[in-house]
Order: structure tokens, then C-alpha cells, then sequence
């Protein structure tokens, strides 16, 4: 049985998806890190997950990935936690896009978060052909297929182009 907290949550979540489009937006560029994976040929510098994840004022956040090198994270966040976050990866020459890990705190899904920030994502990278890396596994088959309902290339499985895989 649903608690009033667990209601009230679940409104809030509701309300973050529909400010998907109003993202905040920090580059991630940090020139001492770039610098030293440069001189140490990729062996140091490198990130350390969540703990390297930059913290935004705003509800939906994209930024670096802290998982990826070179991809971006779009991220919920709703009272002080992540509620949803997703990586992407654009390749403009071949007009390619990828998500990967969806992920929706349990106590938020069903909310729309994920719906919401793929096709604020889409609207921000127009005419894109968007896929995923991996196959779809059991659990994650319906999700994906809901997912890609409004999407030409349905979230296929798709590698990397050559740029994506060279660094761009």
C-alpha cells in the first residue's frame, strides 16, 4: 500500500518529466585530466564513476558520463538524488546516436522520466538515427520496445561508427 510519501514522490517525478527540455548543461572538459591521460597515454586521469559526477542546479542535468570516456549522461535529478539517468553518444558525420543503461530509481519508474528525457534527447540531436550497443536482454526487451515506439531505428543494436571508436 502507497504511502502519502510514496505518492507525493511519485507526483514530483511526474512533474520532473515534464520539465525534460529544460536541461542544464556542463561541458566536463577539465584541462589538468585531459592533460595528464595525454602525457600518461590513457593510464591516468581517468574518471571514477559516480564519484566524478558534476552536481548541477537544475532538475535534468547533461554532463560528462562518469562511466564513458567521450559519451555524455542525462540525468534527473529530484531531491538531491539521481532519479533517472541515461548515457548517449552523437556522431554527427554519420548521423548516429546511442543510448546506453537506462536507469530509473525503482520508487520513480513508471513515471515517465525515461519517455520524457529520450525524446527531449531527440529533439536536442534532430535527424539522428538513434541505437543501442548491446542486445536487448530479457528484462530490458519491453522497456526498449516501448522505448523506440517513436523512433525510426526503434533503439536497434547497432556497434560503433569508426569516429565514435577513434575518439572522434
Amino acid at each position: 500500500m502507497a504511502t502519502d510519501d510514496d505518492r507525493r514522490d511519485r507526483q514530483a517525478a511526474i512533474y520532473l518529466a515534464s520539465q525534460a527540455h529544460e536541461v542544464g548543461r556542463a561541458s566536463g572538459r577539465v584541462l589538468w585530466r585531459e592533460a595528464l591521460q595525454w602525457i600518461s597515454g590513457g593510464r591516468l586521469g581517468r574518471r571514477r564513476g559516480w564519484l566524478d559526477a558534476p552536481q548541477l542546479e537544475s532538475p535534468w542535468q547533461d554532463t560528462v558520463s562518469p562511466e564513458r570516456d567521450g559519451w555524455r549522461q542525462r540525468a534527473a535529478n529530484l531531491s538531491g538524488e539521481f532519479a533517472f539517468a541515461v548515457d548517449y553518444l552523437v556522431c554527427q558525420r554519420c548521423r548516429i546516436a546511442w543510448v546506453e543503461q537506462p536507469y530509473t530509481l525503482p520508487q520513480y519508474q513508471r513515471c515517465g522520466l525515461a519517455t520524457a528525457d529520450l525524446t527531449a534527447l531527440r529533439a536536442d540531436h534532430p535527424a539522428l538515427a538513434w541505437h543501442t550497443l548491446g542486445a536487448h536482454l530479457g528484462e530490458s526487451q519491453a522497456f526498449w520496445s516501448a522505448a523506440g515506439s517513436a523512433v525510426p531505428s526503434g533503439y536497434q543494436p547497432r556497434p560503433l561508427c569508426q569516429h565514435a571508436n577513434a575518439g572522434r
